[in-house]
């Protein structure tokens, strides 16, 4: 024992460093300051191991690829993996790659039913739409091609010459909205008065009346673009008139633009008679019940029962009856 305690007082200790040398410092403080001091001469080590890696270049004078720690400090370090924010709610994931467009706003998951009909509407109108989309051929002859009927302009607008047989550009278009601008059913029917009724037109009554009924459809006699409807793509497509078209049916169905002026009046006050009318006959009905219902009220307090004799009911009971009003009261008898 005193072999091993004289060894161990004879072993080599480190002595603190200079700058410490002088303080008055508790052998935990001293230990402290070492492990610390260690640690950094540790991490100046491997700082100087990865500048020596990277300065290092391979045959192509590139560094070599190496796995970048969380813990660097380089812009290129991996992003760590953010965190769900919690106020969004439950959310559901789903493959789109196994998804069906119905062509109606929704993604409905394979597998399941989808409305046939709906879809069956859709197609039909995108098949209205897409006959009226294509563009006729262009000549090479300069000659042989068709010219704006304002301008006398190449460019030409084709969607308006498929459909309405109309040759203008797209410039006198934009710049004569008087003529070339579209409208829609609800602005020719209430404006210029055309008809939108559907008519099947038999071989024995091909009349003036019955080809007016359905003026608007008929595609020959008022040609009209058709475009999506923008309330829901099942709904039958909108249809669009051009302005200077419907004008002149207009003035031939009427005569002039004073006569439809007058007709549009006209109507305009026969409907306002109608509803004048109704409201007074409303009113009138209004009046009547009320009278009824006073008198009925003034005839229920004048009224005074005249009873008869007192009868016996079939269960024992003395009854007296009004012999005006059919009053029945109980009576008790002693």
């Amino acid at each position: 024992m005193e072999s091993v305690a004289s060894s161990s007082s004879s072993r080599l200790t480190t002595p603190p460093p200079r700058e410490l040398q002088g303080l008055d410092l508790t052998p935990e403080q001293v230990k402290r300051i070492e492990l610390n001091r260690l640690k950094a001469k540790a991490r100046q080590r491997e700082r100087e191991e990865q500048a020596s890696s990277s300065s290092f270049t391979n045959k192509n004078g590139k560094r070599p690829l190496g796995v970048t720690p969380a813990t660097s400090t380089s812009p290129t370090k991996p992003a760590p993996k953010l965190k769900r924010d919690s106020r969004l709610g439950k959310y559901f994931e789903y493959d789109l790659s196994k998804m069906v467009n119905s062509k109606g706003g929704f993604l409905v998951e394979d597998g399941k039913e989808v409305d046939q009909d709906l879809r069956a509407k859709e197609k039909e109108r995108e098949r209205q739409r897409a006959q009226q989309n294509t563009e006729p051929a262009m000549f090479l002859d300069s000659s042989l091609n068709p010219r704006c009927q304002e301008c006398n302009s190449m460019d030409i607008d084709q969607q308006f010459r498929k459909v309405f047989h109309c040759l203008v550009c797209n410039k006198c278009k934009n710049e004569k909205p008087e003529r070339y601008s579209l409208l829609t059913k609800t602005e020719c029917k209430e404006d210029y008065l055309l008809t939108d009724g559907k008519c099947l037109l038999a071989a024995d009554c091909l009349t003036t009346e019955a080809i007016l009924a359905a003026e608007l459809r008929d595609q020959e006699l008022m040609p009209h673009l058709l475009k999506a409807n923008p309330h829901k793509s099942t709904f039958a497509n909108m249809m669009l008139f051009l302005r200077y078209q419907v004008e002149d049916f207009a003035w031939k169905k009427w005569g002039s633009p004073e006569a439809l002026d007058a007709e549009w009046q006209r109507r305009v006050n026969e409907k306002k008679k109608k509803k004048n009318k109704k409201f007074e006959e409303g009113l009138k009905e209004l009046r009547r019940r009320t009278r009824e219902t006073v008198w009925q009220k003034r005839q229920d307090q004048e009224h005074k029962h005249m009873f008869g004799g007192v009868e016996r009911g079939p269960n024992g009971i003395g009854q007296q009856i009004c012999h005006s009003c059919g009053f029945t009261i109980d009576v008790e008898e002693f």
